[in-house]
């Protein structure tokens, strides 16, 4: 038995990375019949019965947390890429997007993308918004078109970190992938003026190692829903929220009509931006009226 992880997944076939090699592995026929399928990022167990040989996972260890698109387990952090021009940046979707994050651990970075698109009064406007989202505790990376230094500066943020990218279509997630991974010169996706949405430019997923870390080779998903985080999770998901959340009255308050709330009288101080706890009431009323499933 050995243990590595597994880097890629094509056709049928996982190839598990140990000690610098990839070992082209099976999966064993007990995983399917349990419904279950190894993940690119998954750590597994291996055997490998003659040298030469394919290997067979025989076991998938516990995971950190896993995404469905793409199909990828155990990441630490997503780089969010959005624009601020063409598509225009937009707080709610950007809201969405760190929501779903948090409710899985996964670190967000958030890279604004296409700032020499706006004029200074776009930017002045822009910068309120900028600083909010630093406040919180979020790291952003602002970016322009053909910026040389960017990957200098996302660098150090990639090391010892499992990351993918995530963000709305047309927003530079395959031009930022071609930053960071050059030797992939993925299309970058034509934006279609009369949908304002970039055409899709993904592929297999495949975990490649740069600046000392791993990134997923796939600009991945474009949106998110609420289906997995019950209502008394969401205020976990808004760190600023969360934090004053310790100071309510009542255990569960939802921060919506409850007395002695300390939310809402943070938000009444200015010390919790209005269009945050807007999204927040918004999203928590998607998850009450969330159809059950079954």
């Amino acid at each position: 038995m050995a243990t590595g992880q597994i880097r890629k997944a094509l056709s049928g076939y996982y190839y598990v990375e140990k000690d610098g090699e990839l070992i082209q592995c099976r999966g064993r026929g007990i995983f399917r019949n349990r419904g279950e399928s190894p993940l690119v990022g998954d750590f597994v167990e291996y055997t490998v019965e003659t040298a030469g040989s394919d290997g067979t996972i025989q076991e998938i260890f516990p995971r950190d947390n896993e995404l469905v698109r793409p199909p990828i387990a155990n990441i630490d952090q997503a780089i969010l890429v959005f624009s601020v021009k063409e598509p225009n940046f937009n707080t709610i979707l950007l809201d969405r997007f760190l929501v779903v994050l948090e409710s899985f651990y996964i670190k967000p970075i958030i890279c604004l993308t296409k700032l020499d698109l706006i004029t200074d009064e776009e930017r002045v406007a822009l910068q309120p918004y900028i600083d909010d989202y630093k406040k919180i505790g979020y790291d952003v990376i602002e970016t322009y078109i053909d910026d040389a230094s960017l990957f200098e500066r996302i660098k150090p943020m990639l090391a010892n970190k499992t990351t993918v990218l995530a963000g709305q279509s047309g927003v530079g997630k395959s031009t930022l992938l071609n930053t960071l991974l050059p030797q992939l010169a993925l299309k970058t996706g034509i934006i279609s003026q009369h949908l304002g949405r970039g055409k899709h430019t993904t592929r297999h997923v495949e975990l490649m190692e740069v600046a000392g870390g791993l990134l997923a080779d796939t600009p991945g998903f474009s949106s998110f829903d609420f289906d997995t985080i019950e209502r008394e999770e969401l205020t976990r998901c808004f760190p600023e929220i969360a934090e004053a959340a310790e100071r309510c009255k009542f255990r569960g308050c939802l921060h919506v009509k409850e007395p002695k709330c300390a939310v809402k009288d943070d938000v009444e101080a200015g010390d919790i931006r209005t269009y945050r706890y807007e999204h927040y009431l918004q999203f928590l009323q998607e998850i009450i009226d969330r159809k059950p499933r079954y």
